[in-house]
C-alpha cells in the first residue's frame, strides 16, 4: 500500500497542479517502478480521488484549515482520505501507512497522524457536514460547471451530476465480418465474463477487464467504444463508393467502425496531431482496415484537400468532454468556464471550414462528447443562422447513462 499511495499522491499533484491524469499516470508507469498490481492501485486511487475531489478537499480543509505547503503532501491526505471514505482497507493500516508515506516524503509524520485520526473519528458527521453546506461537495463539481449543467437541465440536472461521478462501463464494438454480439457474449460467457447485447454491434460488459483478457481482441474481433460513440456511423450512413471523410479521426474508433460497417466506402481520416494519427494506423492494422490517413488541420484544408468533395463529412470536434467526465474526473478540476468560449470558436472555425468541403446535397454529421448547449444546439443554430443553403435533418443530446456516455449529433445537408 506504500508504494501505491506515494504513487497515487505523486498524480493527484501532478493533476491538481494542472496536468492531465493519463500523461500523469503514464509518467509515473515508466519512472515509478512499480510492480503492475502497485500501478493497478495507483491508478485505481488516482481515479478515485479525482471524482470526489470537492469532498474530499472540503473535508481536509476542516480538518486542516491551513493548506499544507507541500502539494504533494496534500495529495497524499486527499488520497488517504479516499481510501478512508472508500472503506476497502482497515482504518488504522490506512493510516499507518499514510504516516508512514509521509516519513518518506520527509514530512510532518504527526500531522498527517493527528488529521486521519481525527477524520476516523469524526467521519459521519464531518461527510454530513459538508454535504449539506457546501455544493462543490456535495456534487464534486466546480461551481461554474454546476451551474451550467443545472441551467442546461433543470429537470434532470442532479442525476446528470451524479452519473459523470460513477464508474464507466466498458462497451464493445462487435467487428461484423468476425462475429455476432449473441455469438461473442456466449464467448465472453464461457471464459467467466458476464456481458449483455446492447444492439446487433454493441455488447456491454458487467465488470471491465483489461483488454488483453478479451477473446481475439487482437485479431480485431471487438473495439472498445461507447455505446454512444457507436451511434455515428449509423447517423452518417454513407452509401458505397463514396468518398467519406473523418475530420478528427484519432484514436479511429468511429474510422473503423465506418469501414467496419461500409466496407466499400473511400475514407480519409485526419487528424492535425501526428502522434494520434500513428494510433489511427494501428488501430487499422489491428482490424484489418485501409483507409487514407492524414496529418492535417480540419480548420485549414488548404493544407491538405486537394479540392475534391466529400459525399459525407464526420466533424467529431474538440469539445470541454463533458459528456464522458466519468471517463476523465481530471476534466472537472482542469477546465474552466472560460474554456468553453475558446472551444466554440474553434468548434465554428472547423465547422466552416469543413462546409467547404462537403459536396452538394452531401451530409454532414457534427459530433460532440458534451452535454453543453453552447458547444451543441446553439452551436448548430448560429451556423444555419448564416448558412441558408444548410439543413439540419436530425438533432439529438444523449445524456450520459448506465448504459452509455453523453453525445451531441447533428446531422446537416448541403442543399
Amino acid at each position: 500500500m506504500l508504494a501505491s499511495q506515494l504513487a497515487a499522491a505523486t498524480v493527484v499533484a501532478d493533476v491538481l497542479a494542472g496536468k492531465s491524469l493519463v500523461p500523469a499516470l503514464i509518467h509515473m508507469r515508466q519512472t515509478g517502478h512499480l510492480t503492475a498490481q502497485q500501478q493497478a492501485a495507483c491508478q485505481d486511487l488516482s481515479y478515485g480521488v479525482l471524482r470526489i475531489y470537492g469532498e474530499l478537499a472540503a473535508i481536509l480543509a476542516h480538518l486542516a484549515p491551513q493548506t499544507p505547503k507541500s502539494a504533494r503532501l496534500r495529495a497524499l491526505l486527499l488520497v488517504a482520505l479516499y481510501q478512508l471514505q472508500e472503506g476497502r482497507h482497515a482504518p488504522y493500516t490506512v493510516v499507518n501507512f499514510a504516516v508512514k508515506a509521509a516519513e518518506k516524503l520527509k514530512q510532518a509524520k504527526g500531522f498527517v497522524n493527528a488529521v486521519l485520526r481525527r477524520f476516523t473519528r469524526e467521519q459521519a458527521v464531518l461527510c454530513q457536514q459538508v454535504r449539506e453546506h457546501n455544493e462543490v461537495a456535495r456534487h464534486n463539481y466546480p461551481k461554474w460547471w454546476i451551474k451550467q449543467v443545472r441551467q442546461s437541465y433543470p429537470q434532470t440536472w442532479e442525476q446528470v451530476l451524479a452519473q459523470g461521478n460513477t464508474h464507466p462501463p466498458l462497451t464493445l464494438r462487435i467487428h461484423p465480418q468476425h462475429t455476432t454480439a449473441c455469438a461473442y457474449v456466449a464467448l465472453l460467457a464461457e471464459q467467466g465474463m458476464p456481458a449483455y447485447v446492447l444492439s446487433s454491434s454493441a455488447v456491454q460488459l458487467e465488470k471491465p477487464v483489461p483488454v488483453d483478457k478479451l477473446p481475439h481482441f487482437w485479431e480485431g474481433w471487438v473495439s472498445v467504444q461507447d455505446f454512444g460513440a457507436q451511434a455515428a456511423a449509423a447517423y452518417l450512413a454513407p452509401a458505397a463508393g463514396m468518398r467519406v471523410l473523418d475530420a478528427c479521426a484519432a484514436p479511429g474508433g468511429k474510422s473503423g467502425h465506418l469501414l467496419e460497417s461500409y466496407p466499400q466506402i473511400q475514407l480519409t481520416a485526419l487528424d492535425i496531431d501526428p502522434v494520434r494519427v500513428g494510433s489511427i494506423e494501428q488501430n487499422f492494422k489491428r482490424l484489418q482496415l485501409q483507409a487514407h490517413v492524414v496529418v492535417g488541420d480540419a480548420a485549414d484544408p488548404t493544407t491538405w484537400w486537394n479540392g475534391e468533395p466529400f459525399a459525407r463529412i464526420l466533424a467529431d470536434v474538440p469539445c470541454s468532454g463533458s459528456g464522458v467526465v466519468r471517463r476523465h474526473p481530471d476534466s472537472k478540476w482542469l477546465r474552466r468556464a472560460a474554456d468553453i468560449a475558446q472551444l466554440t470558436e474553434q468548434q465554428q472555425r472547423i465547422l466552416q471550414s469543413l462546409w467547404s468541403c462537403l459536396a452538394p446535397k452531401g451530409r454532414l454529421l457534427y459530433v460532440t462528447c458534451s452535454i453543453f448547449p453552447a458547444e451543441n444546439q446553439q452551436q448548430i443554430a448560429a451556423f444555419l443562422a448564416t448558412h441558408p443553403e444548410a439543413s439540419c435533418l436530425e438533432q439529438v443530446q444523449w445524456l450520459p447513462e448506465p448504459k452509455h456516455d453523453g453525445f451531441y449529433y447533428a446531422l446537416l445537408q448541403k442543399n
